[in-house]
């Protein structure tokens, strides 16, 4: 149907994180062609957003007519963006376009005329989207990344990214105990990838030794594709798979800014939940990374240098990605004894934000769970800091606890009845 330019504001994005989820576009070519300064603005705004980085986007002024005329000499793109003013320009304009225009091009028009009826003569037109102005730039991200994804797809692909304010936070912790309980509690597919190739953890804290994992993939990028990287993947649970650093030190590490897209866009493509655990650097790959991710959780322990790192990276993050929700912290290893700490509301006034949830100190119980390669969940499925790992998935998910059945002293009974 048409898509309407105003929605209610929620978080800052327009709608929950749920229904907010905008899978990216691929590596195609968009022109816009703009008859107000307004839209040009937005349109402007929407090429800056990250689901659109590989989208190669040029705007003109001039709308309908200065497209025709430019396509009468020159090839099509794979979307064009066509603002316009009145009715009967769209379809007559339309109509001359369609002369000059490749049969693969989609278009999608910007237009001031709310009605119905004109919707239906634009589709059976062949337009692929129709935006009531003015338009907002998620507005027209939403609509281009639209083109490329199916309705299937569209709770698809969600990559987490969680990374640690500072090194020994526990930020790996949190990321495979909330993996855990997306997977578990949540009942949806996951995968926690490692990118910290030299040190990671994630092979211990699940008991895991595959014999191969995401450096294989990122080290043979001419070979990724959806078959290659099932082999690389280590099933932990029915729901959860983990792609493990090598966590040895034969090589150096050293990455290019892209290294990893080719294999989070293939993750994207088989696991409804992705989830990085990302290591405490800032590199070309990691901001990268964090950027490209629908969702960040930055943990981070109450002292002053956690307190300054939080309050840089939020701040940060959320400046390049203006259309997404602003990252979500967590304060782990609250109350170590004797320890002079940061109190959550002096937190909170500083990043402008309060934390999702105050992990309190634990030695005992992460402890045991460390060694064990076991999850908080596993040892002590009751105690506290299970709950606020659930909670954090939800967050981070936008989906509520999956229900479970309701225990009944009339189960073992109606089992035998069943039975018979």
């Amino acid at each position: 149907m048409i898509s309407y330019a105003r929605q209610d504001q929620e978080d800052g994005t327009g709608s929950s994180a749920a229904e907010q989820h905008i899978a990216p576009a691929p590596r195609v070519s968009v022109q816009a062609f703009c008859e107000t300064v307004e839209t040009a603005a937005a349109v402007q705004s929407a090429g800056e957003d990250r689901r659109l980085d590989k989208a190669h986007l040029k705007i003109q002024m001039g709308g309908m007519a200065a497209a025709i005329e430019a396509y009468r000499t020159a090839p099509t793109p794979n979307v064009i963006l066509l603002e316009t003013e009145g009715r009967n320009d769209i379809l007559s304009g339309l109509d001359q376009l369609a002369t000059v225009c490749d049969a693969g091009t989609r278009v999608i028009v910007i237009g001031r005329v709310n009605d119905v009826v004109l919707y239906r003569e634009l589709v059976r037109r062949g337009i692929s989207d129709y935006v009531i102005a003015p338009v907002a730039p998620l507005d027209v991200v939403r609509s281009i990344c639209g083109l490329f994804s199916v309705p299937e797809a569209k709770a698809v692909g969600r990559i987490i990214a969680v990374v640690g304010a500072k090194g020994g936070v526990g930020a790996s912790t949190v990321a495979h105990n909330v993996a855990w309980a997306i997977a578990r509690d949540l009942a949806l597919d996951s995968v926690v990838a490692d990118l910290d190739l030299a040190f990671g953890t994630a092979g211990l804290d699940y008991n895991q030794d595959p014999p191969q994992g995401i450096a294989d993939a990122v080290f043979s990028p001419d070979r990724i594709d959806t078959a290659f990287v099932d082999r690389l993947l280590s099933k932990c649970t029915d729901h959860l798979s983990l792609l493990a650093a090598p966590a040895s030190l034969d090589r150096v590490y050293d990455f290019g800014a892209e290294a990893f897209d080719s294999i989070f866009d293939t993750l994207r493509t088989t696991m409804p939940c992705i989830v990085l655990d990302v290591p405490h650097q800032w590199s070309g790959w990691t901001k990268r990374a964090l950027v490209g991710a629908d969702d960040i959780l930055i943990v981070a322990t109450p002292d002053l240098a956690n307190l300054r790192n939080t309050k840089n990276m939020f701040d940060a993050l959320k400046a390049a990605r203006p259309n997404d929700r602003p990252p979500l912290y967590c304060i782990n290893q609250a109350g170590v004894p004797k320890r002079p700490e940061i109190n959550t509301s002096e937190f909170a006034k500083a990043i402008e934000s309060q934390p999702i949830v105050t992990i309190p100190f634990e030695p005992q119980i992460f402890g045991a769970a460390a060694n064990n390669g076991q999850m908080i969940a596993e040892i002590a499925a009751n105690h506290r800091t299970s709950e606020m790992f659930l909670q954090i998935a939800q967050r981070l998910t936008g989906r509520g606890e999956a229900k479970k059945p309701r225990n009944s002293f009339l189960g073992p009974l109606l089992g035998k009845l069943r039975a018979k």
